[in-house]
């Protein structure tokens, strides 16, 4: 599941992307689909009707439904920076576990590598 609340600019944007993605190659279509997924968390399967091609169309019925909510731009920066945060929270706390269960350190591995390489 991705994001389901947007700022305005991102949303002209992803129709954009919408309207390439339907008029594009199979290729074309795969990248903007991976586009859409990296840069905006967007997984056009979170809102499309199975089966149905999903485009700009669809996109503004999704916003009318309510499935896709407009927030302001400040609130859609705050809420990446925390979303930032969680998953570097998160990371560093699988990275310790891994480590406590044996897995080798390999930030201290690192280290001890370049020091060798100093010497």
């Amino acid at each position: 599941m991705g994001r389901n609340k947007f700022s305005q600019h991102e949303i002209d944007i992803i129709g954009m992307l919408l309207r390439r993605k339907n008029a594009g190659t199979r290729f074309q279509q795969k990248q903007i689909r991976h586009q859409l997924r990296v840069n905006f968390e967007f997984n056009i399967s979170d809102f499309n009707v199975q089966g149905k091609a999903f485009g700009e169309e669809e996109l503004h019925d999704a916003i009318s439904r309510g499935a896709i909510q407009i927030l302001d731009d400040a609130t859609i920066a705050a809420m990446k920076e925390k979303r930032a945060r969680d998953k570097a929270r998160d990371e560093a706390m699988k990275e310790q576990e891994a480590i406590d269960n044996g897995a080798t350190d390999w930030k201290q591995a690192l280290k001890e590598w370049e020091e060798y390489e100093k010497n």
